[in-house]
């Protein structure tokens, strides 16, 4: 075994490719894990079906506008099942792919600040309104 130890960034983000692989959707699997300040693991998540509904890779993506609306998020999914943290706490989201637009609106509810993400997913609804989320910071790595 190597003397070379994994960084955080490394790790969390390894932690959400795993995740990703749960997703059921087979147009785009993503993963999403949610921290605290101190580094311990809040939530994870996977873009899939609601419980007890069907998933893609049964019956197929439904398609509107280009974007499979079968699935929740794999983000949403990780703050639905966040356990509870301390509301001091700084929250940091890693997830395979930059968040949508609808999705950021709920990780700003949530209080997340800080997002890191490995791959661009290009939402038109980002436009514009960037400037509006400068409190939140966005990391690609």
């Amino acid at each position: 075994m190597g003397d070379e130890r994994v960084g955080r960034d490394e790790y969390f983000m390894g932690i959400a490719e795993m995740v990703a692989r749960r997703s059921t959707c087979p147009r785009l699997s993503v993963g999403a894990v949610v921290i605290d300040g101190r580094n311990r693991i809040l939530g994870t998540g996977y873009n899939g079906s609601p419980p007890g509904h069907p998933h893609c890779h049964h019956v197929g993506c439904k398609m509107l506008e280009g974007h499979c609306i079968r699935t929740i998020h794999a983000e949403v999914n990780a703050i639905t099942y966040l356990t509870v943290g301390s509301s001091a706490d700084t929250l940091t989201m890693y997830s395979t792919h930059r968040p949508c637009f609808e999705c950021l609106k709920v990780i700003v509810a949530k209080g997340i600040t800080v997002i890191k993400y490995r791959e661009e997913y290009k939402d038109p609804k980002w436009e514009g309104i960037k400037e509006e989320y400068d409190n939140l910071t966005l990391v690609r790595i």
